[in-house]
């Protein structure tokens, strides 16, 4: 049968394959209904056709559908539906022209900024993917695709695994690739989400350095017994990305960073470049907020396909918003000529003074900035904003944990300077955050609302926090009593 004429339930024509590995052949293909183009995984079954086999491998694919689906990152490619044909499953998948970091490092190897470029994007997703409790599993440079651009995607969540699902790894099988596999896990052990950090530091190592951090071997057993002892090859060529690399590979689990640490060090790291000359600028969408859905209790596929916003209407959107701020920038001033010589509101404490170690990172927030601009940022001047309802006195008198929590997230977005003095200075200082990053993360956002807060335990509060009705997150606070007022100490 010529390629050219085979489809897949009549929909999907399939081009040409575009990729492979042990789980099945990647196609380009043309989705006829929608007229665009597509890349489809056709899962390959066992030779011996064995039926237990042939079963396991069907559910991988379903699996992998499944906990694609939990995550929706602008640097982490799209499951749109999974079909069965041919007695097989096939995954439909989001078209990324690209090449994989593996070949892209074949060909020349990679200056240490872009290899921090690369790490920023693919960090964020897989920070995304823990947010929504997955482990990827299998982080390499295999399974990275670099389009010409410079955009960055993690693919391949074929071996990855949900917190709390089925292990489906046939016995004394070991999920991943040697060479950049974290010790605990060339042992035997478990994956976790400390995995997947030296997995990409394994990556990011061989990025810059040409090779694994375990150095080469003539094959997979003697690459695993390097793997299992732990024994890295300090890099020579990483430059300032060595520190965070040797965090990252450290032997400990618990001496890495977390994935959310490891994206805003990246962040920190990244070169200082002119204007239009940043490879990553240019790939962070502007209309579409990198966010992580929270885990529902079931996950389905979707039956359908998920329409791509087209690049003219994404740019309809960039002017309308581009007006809408330039409107708004305008009423702000207008306000500030006004209220100037009213005098300050004595409900608002005034901010502390800004410190260094700036992070995108905010309190009691997202731990991904998002990449769509609010049309103006908040004034956050006692006297030029007032507080909001509930006002701060409000929280002050919250009774409960949860009360104050609420009442916490009324004072946002439009007073940071109220809620910032709502927060401890522990929970401050861990996460790097000074009062111009906190009101500047909040100027990102223009709504902020709890639902579903409740008691997780002696002062711990569980809620669903949705920023602008749509980047949602499931957080568990901490909060301790100060001088008799309910204030944020942790967030996980």
């Amino acid at each position: 049968m010529l390629v050219e004429s085979r489809r897949i339930r009549d929909r999907y024509r399939l081009v040409e394959p575009i990729g492979g590995g042990a789980m099945g052949t990647v196609w380009r293909a043309q989705d006829e209904k929608l007229d665009r183009t597509v890349a489809i995984k056709e899962l390959l079954l066992p030779h011996d056709h064995d039926e237990q086999r042939t079963q396991e491998a069907k559910n991988r694919a379903m699996r992998e559908a499944r906990i694609a689906a939990r995550l929706q990152h602008s640097h982490a490619i799209t499951v749109f539906a999974v079909l069965e044909e041919e007695d097989r499953p096939w995954l439909v998948m989001e078209y990324l022209p690209s090449k994989s970091l593996a070949l892209v490092l074949g060909e020349q190897p990679a200056t240490v900024d872009d290899a921090i470029r690369v790490g920023v994007q693919i960090s964020s997703a897989l920070a995304g993917a823990h947010r929504a409790g997955v482990v990827h599993r299998d982080v390499k440079p295999a399974n990275i695709l670099v389009a010409e651009d410079g955009t960055a995607k993690i693919t391949d969540f074929g071996i990855s695994r949900a917190i709390g699902d089925v292990k489906l790894t046939a016995t004394g099988e070991i999920a991943g690739t040697p060479a950049y596999l974290a010790p605990e896990v060339a042992r035997g052990e478990e994956a976790d989400f400390a995995a997947d950090v030296f997995s990409l530091g394994a990556t990011l190592y061989a990025a810059v350095e040409g090779q694994s951090p375990y150095g080469t071997a003539d094959n997979p057993i003697a690459l695993l017994y390097k793997a299992s002892s732990g024994e890295v090859v300090p890099p020579e060529k990483a430059g300032r990305l060595t520190p965070l690399l040797l965090r990252m590979l450290a032997t400990e689990p618990a001496e890495r960073p977390s994935m959310d640490e490891v994206e805003q060090e990246l962040i920190a790291l990244l070169p200082d470049a002119e204007p239009g000359d940043s490879v990553l600028a240019a790939t962070v969408p502007e209309t579409e907020p990198p966010a992580v859905p929270p885990v529902p209790a079931a996950v389905t596929v979707p039956a359908g396909e998920v329409t791509a916003v087209s690049p003219g209407a994404r740019k309809g959107l960039i002017a309308v918003g581009a007006g809408a701020a330039l409107l708004c920038v305008a009423v702000v001033v207008a306000i500030l000529l006004v209220v100037r010589q009213k005098a300050p509101d004595g409900n608002v404490a005034a901010p502390p003074p800004a410190s260094s170690t700036p992070s995108t990172s905010a309190s009691a927030a997202p731990s991904t900035p998002p990449s769509t601009p609010a049309p103006s940022s908040p004034p956050t001047s006692a006297s030029s904003v007032p507080p909001t309802s509930p006002t701060v006195s409000t929280v002050a008198s919250s009774k409960t944990a949860v009360d104050a929590l609420t009442a916490y997230y009324g004072l946002l977005p439009s007073n940071p300077a109220a809620a910032w003095n709502l927060l401890t200075d522990r929970f401050k200082a861990s996460r790097h955050q000074t009062f111009e990053t906190y009101k500047n993360f909040w100027g990102r956002y223009r709504s902020v609302t709890v639902s579903n807060p409740r008691e997780a335990g002696p002062g711990r509060v569980a809620a669903t926090i949705a920023y602008d009705g749509g980047n949602v997150e499931n957080d568990t606070f901490t909060l301790v009593q100060d001088g008799g007022v309910w204030k944020i100490d942790a967030q996980n």
